[in-house]
């Protein structure tokens, strides 16, 4: 029985160190001066919109790109000169994994398997994502949720000591994000380090130790999810919009008791608050004040989207 992944190759505490990198398309600078450190055995989430230049930098760490400038460790090796003893210690998920289609999952495993010098068995890697009753089914047979579930056996089989996955749960139904999440959370157990991307703020906050959040090529926000919440001052979001499109002046909700931020897009206006339970009452008084009807009234606990689109303004599922 195969039990471990992790090697522990490099004493280091650091398994992803950037620092000041660059890297250019023509005149656009897709990462400008990067510093970023991931530690082993943590599970980072990268986070930003699209443009921001998180999936560049996934492709610097992950070896398919060099940069412009700066340097890059991975492991505690670099890929102009290791990268034949780094790649069999990572393991990459894509956000859209093809597979052959009329291989059974078991012949799947096997081939990737082969890749690399060592690892689990195909039968302990069908046990770990739970694939044991498709093991015979070809792959073009599988669920959305079956297929990402084997996509991320496929980078576990070489005995990773870091995952890479890109979007894992994109498009999945609830079950099937959550038994994806079960897998990295055993990953990261037995002391493997994650690096992941994704859309789902939840998704970050229950799995991710510390979360950065790229905009525009730099790094504009790093620390645990809860640490980020934090940040904003607030501990709830009210959240309203009035009847016709009108709006109330950013200043006279800016006055409002509790009020540490106003913010509004297309359809809401959204009150970063301290104190719910004195802001709430005195926005229904100066509606009632100005005889203005509302069409839509919510509050909730603040989140890491709210950290988000504070600082860069947008949604990160906007595109």
């Amino acid at each position: 029985m195969y039990h471990g992944y992790n090697r522990g190759v490099s004493s280091s505490p650091v398994a992803l160190n950037c620092v000041g990198v660059v890297k250019r398309y023509g005149a656009v600078v897709a990462v400008n001066g990067l510093d970023l450190q991931v530690l082993r055995g943590e599970c980072f989430g990268l986070l930003g919109p699209n443009g921001a230049g998180k999936t560049t930098t996934i492709e610097i760490l992950e070896g398919l790109l060099s940069a412009d400038a700066g340097a890059v460790e991975v492991l505690g090796q670099r890929w102009d000169r290791d990268a034949d003893a780094l790649r069999p210690r990572l393991g990459i998920q894509l956000q859209e994994t093809q597979l052959a289609e009329k291989l059974t999952v078991a012949e799947t495993l096997r081939l990737f398997r082969s890749f690399y010098p060592r690892g689990p068995s195909v039968e302990h890697l069908l046990d770990i994502v739970e694939l044991h009753s498709k093991r015979d089914a070809w792959v073009s047979k599988l669920s959305g949720g079956q297929k990402q579930r084997l996509s991320v056996a496929c980078a576990l089989a070489g005995d990773p000591e870091l995952l890479f996955l890109d979007e894992p749960t994109t498009g999945l139904d609830p079950q099937s994000r959550r038994q994806l999440w079960t897998v990295l959370e055993q990953f990261g157990a037995r002391g493997g380090t994650i690096l992941i991307t994704t859309h789902y703020m939840d998704e970050a906050h229950e799995l991710c130790d510390r979360v950065g959040i790229m905009d525009q090529g730099t790094l504009i926000a790093l620390g645990t999810p809860r640490e980020l919440v934090a940040s904003l001052g607030a501990e709830h979001v009210v959240e309203f919009a009035l009847q016709h499109g009108s709006r109330l002046e950013d200043a006279v909700l800016s006055a409002l008791p509790g009020v540490r931020e106003v913010r509004s897009d297309e359809t809401l206006t959204h009150l970063s608050t301290s104190e719910v339970h004195l802001t709430l009452p005195a926005l229904l008084d100066t509606l009632r004040d100005r005889h203005a009807a509302l069409s839509q009234l919510g509050t909730h606990s603040a989140t890491l989207e709210d950290v988000f689109v504070t600082l860069t303004g947008r949604q990160l599922r906007d595109e």
